[in-house]
């Protein structure tokens, strides 16, 4: 029996390790036992793991083990639970775990070094309804078309090990498994090998604040795992700051490392950061960039953030504009001026940016629209200053998983729009030197809507889709109960049916156009905005409003080439632009001789000293 192997500075590491030689290490953090046993299928025998020196920790080395060996620790009470740091539940959250050989896959993609993070054009998706095979192998099938689009990037939502067989991935309970419906870990490794063949970076969208309400069983052994100290919207929040809260931060350091030397992941978007609570010396954030930046090349893997609070801060650059934690942050700021100008919404945060035109340039030109203003909606400030940071700091996007699935319905932009509103508020983020993010199948103006499902059971099941309605009882057209009755119930297999993606439809009239107008506008991009982006340093942006929902927009580039936005996002004719100098590079509605932008008219423009 041995302890827990350990990497240089001592520190144990979480999870099954399967050596040369056939011998596994089992390794487990269990501060709350003495005595933990492992039990592995077919042997006539439980083991006694070793309790390790090092305090809570148990771990054992048993020979003649195979990749596809099923095992699961037993506590002192006969309870079995999973690996926390499992690789593999073939059987569900509540299973066994699957001993897993991480050598076995063979990489062809010795040559690949990523790619430079302006050249990103990201497309995020969810494997379980991108396809109607719903998995990793599905994906494969769809990276030729991607490729031709002008995607540079895949964003997948998370693929970890979730309860049944449906999920957004927000909800997960072995953040090192990936989830069996999408697929064995050599399926996720092809994808990624496939996608690295045409070009494409893989980026992983992971959850570190908090677990899904099954099949998670830390508690029982590890309670330390968690904190009353602070509170999250799941309840007790992870320990990352408190006593014993070393092996915690290390769980989530060894796993961001993992997804990008195992599986060649070329990016992490660490999912809603702003409800991590970290008072220690060294806030979890940073350490985790250091770790991973000292364990992969610098500039081989990209750091993005969702954040609430637009900490600027956390994307700071070096001389030379390489990040010193943070690649990028998801740029809510951008959708929702975006979207309030096309839709008209005023309910909920979009009352925060409807007919707000400074906000609207604020947002194009410097990354956040909140720099520190009191946002009402939320009844505090929100952001720091973001003036001075490149535009590839931000994310851009008009849809994604989020904006569109915390709709009620689950509607598309498409669907909440009109045409003309759509397309120009599509041209400007397309264009926009931040960088673009689509969502699956908006290229396309896919009808189906994206609502939000689960495949829980029993009470769970009920008070999933009891909150569910309840979430929007104080919205005004879901007043009564017979209304509510109406959303789509997140447990039924229908709901999630109803998002799985028809690519036949893109061959269909209306949809074709509107595919062929994203393949244009993308290799626009590709030929006039990302020569440029190099060149965008922050702090050389500026806008001024020509009326409502009308801004001129400009960046000063060190080569001395200015890119211009002149939009109209609004319903009546606006003058006062400046008149046509340079190189348009692209005209969306119509522009008169006299420099008045008609409603919903678009023009981007390069002009040389």
């Amino acid at each position: 029996m041995l302890n827990p192997i350990q990497i240089a500075d001592h520190t144990p590491i979480h999870g099954p390790l399967l050596h040369a030689d056939g011998s596994a290490t089992f390794s487990l953090w269990a501060p709350a036992h003495v005595r933990i046993l492992l039990e592995v299928q077919g042997h006539p025998a439980r083991y006694a793991m070793a309790p390790s020196p090092i305090a809570g920790w148990h771990g054992i080395t048993v020979p003649d083990l195979q990749a596809g060996a099923r095992y699961a620790f037993v506590l002192p009470d006969g309870t079995r639970v999973p690996d926390p740091a499992s690789h593999f539940q073939p059987e569900g959250v509540s299973g066994v775990s699957e001993l897993i050989d991480p050598r076995s896959y063979r990489w062809r993609d010795q040559g690949w070094r990523g790619r430079p993070w302006a050249s990103s054009v990201i497309y995020e998706l969810h494997v379980g309804t991108v396809t109607a095979e719903g998995t990793f192998l599905g994906v494969v099938d769809r990276l030729d078309y991607l490729a031709a689009l002008g995607v540079t990037a895949i964003e997948l939502m998370p693929i970890a090990a979730f309860p049944g067989r449906r999920n957004w991935g927000y909800d997960g309970a072995f953040p090192y498994a990936c989830a069996a419906a999408y697929g064995h870990p050599d399926d996720l490794k092809r994808l990624v090998d496939e996608a690295h063949a045409r070009g494409l970076m893989v980026l992983l969208d992971v959850v570190y604040n908090h677990f899904g309400p099954e099949g998670n069983y830390l508690s029982l052994y590890a309670p330390q795992f968690f904190t009353e100290t602070h509170r999250t919207p799941w309840g007790a929040a992870i320990n990352f700051d408190g006593a014993e809260s070393g092996p915690v931060r290390e769980f989530y350091f060894q796993n961001a490392i993992r997804w990008v030397n195992e599986f060649h992941i070329d990016g992490l978007r660490l999912d809603a950061v702003h409800t991590i609570r970290d008072d220690s010396e060294r806030h979890f954030l940073d350490e985790l960039a250091a770790r991973v930046y000292h364990a992969i090349p610098a500039g081989r893997v990209h750091l993005i953030l969702e954040n609430e609070e637009n900490e600027a801060s956390r994307l700071a650059r070096r001389i030379g504009g390489a990040p010193v934690r943070y690649t990028a942050q998801w740029n809510d700021d951008v959708h929702h001026s975006l979207h309030a100008a096309a839709t008209n919404e005023a309910c909920g945060y979009y009352a925060e940016y409807h007919g707000d035109t400074h906000k609207l340039g604020r947002t194009l030109a410097e990354g956040f629209a909140f720099q520190g203003e009191v946002m009402r909606f939320r009844g505090s400030a929100r952001g720091e200053a973001s003036w001075f940071l490149p535009p590839e700091a931000f994310v851009a996007f008009i849809q994604n998983h989020d904006q569109v699935g915390n709709r009620a319905r689950g509607e598309r932009l498409g669907a909440l729009a009109p045409h003309e509103a759509h397309r120009a508020v599509a041209a400007v983020y397309l264009l926009l030197p931040q960088i673009p993010m689509l969502f699956m199948g908006e290229e396309w103006n896919a009808t189906q809507p994206f609502p939000f499902f689960c495949d829980y059971g029993g009470d769970l099941a009920d008070a999933v889709r009891t909150g569910r309605y309840a979430e929007f009882a104080h919205l005004p057209e879901f007043q009564d109960a017979g209304s509510r009755q109406t959303i789509p119930d997140p447990l039924r297999l229908s709901t999630f049916e109803s998002a799985v993606l028809r690519w036949e439809d893109c061959e269909k009239q209306g949809h074709r156009e509107w595919l062929s107008w994203y393949r244009h506008i993308l290799a626009v991009r590709r030929a006039a905005i990302l020569p440029l982006l190099k060149c965008l340093t922050g702090g050389e942006a500026c806008y001024l409003v020509r009326g409502p929902q009308a801004v001129t927009v400009q960046w000063l580039s060190v080569a001395g080439v200015l890119l211009r936005l002149n939009a109209n996002l609004s319903n009546s004719v606006c003058g006062g632009f400046p008149v046509a100098e340079g190189r348009e590079i692209w005209m969306e509605g119509h522009r008169d001789e006299r420099g008045a932008l008609q409603p919903w008219s678009v023009q981007w423009s390069l002009i040389r000293d």
